[in-house]
């Protein structure tokens, strides 16, 4: 098990990608979070911009490299995500250094400095982030028939310490952390995709609703338990969710068909993605699932990569 772990110093190939990503609810239900580590950032406009003039193979994707930083509450959000370059990245296998801010994996717990300044109107995100893995799992699922996409839940179930100093902010809760990493655009490949994570059962579910862009479409639906062993799910039903109010992001789900699922929150309407909390009937548990629908045909829109600068400032 202590072979486990983020691998931060895995390989990425010209217009690949790889991320790390993590997302934690707080005991009492008033705050949440969510930190993605990019590298050769899929939802960057400059590495989309750089493909496009100099071809896929001349662009080097450790360029392109960020930390996303969210946080949600009652006080309001804060949001962050700077683009830096290769000279702001260093990192083996248990670091990784992006510009000012740090990841250290000690086989024991994920330590996240944040030094991050958000936008469009500046704000600090100053804090460390805890993460303690209570299992780790050894699986990993292809998101397409050739496996040039892949998913890798490193900890499906884990419980987190907060401590930011700006916001002034301290708490606890459960969490959850994971990678994806591709050899090719994430958009070339795909259409878009629905995503969900829920705590239950003393696991975690995880639900993916993945749209190719040939073939079908890939749904995976399995259950981690507390020692990290997986299970595959019985099929559950599609579920349509109403799309987001402002940019109209479809949302589905797949959840029991004796109750609906339905929307609790929206964390995030975007151009191309949302982030919303769903509340949905799993294997009869009634859950408060952390869920995702990503549009990547609108994110090749130029327009939609032309605003993306105005949230995502670029730093070399």
């Amino acid at each position: 098990m202590r072979a486990l772990g983020p691998h931060f110093d895995q390989p990425v190939v010209p217009g690949g990608y790889v991320w790390w990503y993590l997302d934690a609810l707080s005991d009492d239900g008033r705050h949440g979070l969510t930190i993605i580590a990019m590298l050769g950032s899929v939802f960057s406009p400059y590495y989309a911009w750089a493909r496009r003039r100099q071809g896929v193979a001349a662009v080097d994707p450790l360029n392109y490299c960020g930390l996303n930083v969210a946080l949600y509450g009652r006080g309001g959000k804060r949001w962050s995500l700077t683009e830096r370059g290769r000279g702001a990245l260093s990192r083996d296998a248990g670091h990784l250094t992006i510009g000012p801010s740090r990841l250290h994996w000690d086989q024991d717990a994920l330590i996240i400095d944040i030094k991050e300044r958000g936008m469009p109107i500046p704000h600090r995100l100053l804090g460390r982030v805890r993460l303690y893995p209570e299992a780790l799992a050894d699986y990993q699922a292809p998101l397409d028939p050739a496996a040039r996409h892949r998913w890798v839940p490193i900890a499906p179930r884990a419980h987190i310490h907060v401590e930011m100093a700006s916001p002034a902010l301290r708490w606890s809760g459960p969490a959850y952390f994971d990678s994806n990493a591709g050899d090719e655009p994430l958009e070339n490949a795909f259409h878009g995709w629905d995503w969900s994570r829920a705590t239950h059962r003393g696991g975690t579910t995880v639900l993916y609703h993945v749209v190719p862009r040939g073939g079908s479409g890939a749904r995976l639906a399995m259950h981690f338990d507390a020692s990290g062993a997986v299970s595959h799910l019985e099929p559950l039903i599609p579920q349509t969710l109403p799309a987001t109010r402002i940019w109209r992001i479809p949302r589905g789900t797949h959840a029991d068909p004796e109750q609906p699922a339905r929307i609790l929150e929206t964390l995030e309407d975007t151009p191309f993605y949302a982030r919303s909390l769903v509340s949905a009937s799993l294997t009869g548990d009634k859950v408060t699932a952390v869920h995702e629908s990503l549009s990547l045909d609108r994110f090749r829109q130029r327009w939609v990569q032309l605003l993306l600068p105005f949230r995502m400032p670029r730093i070399t």
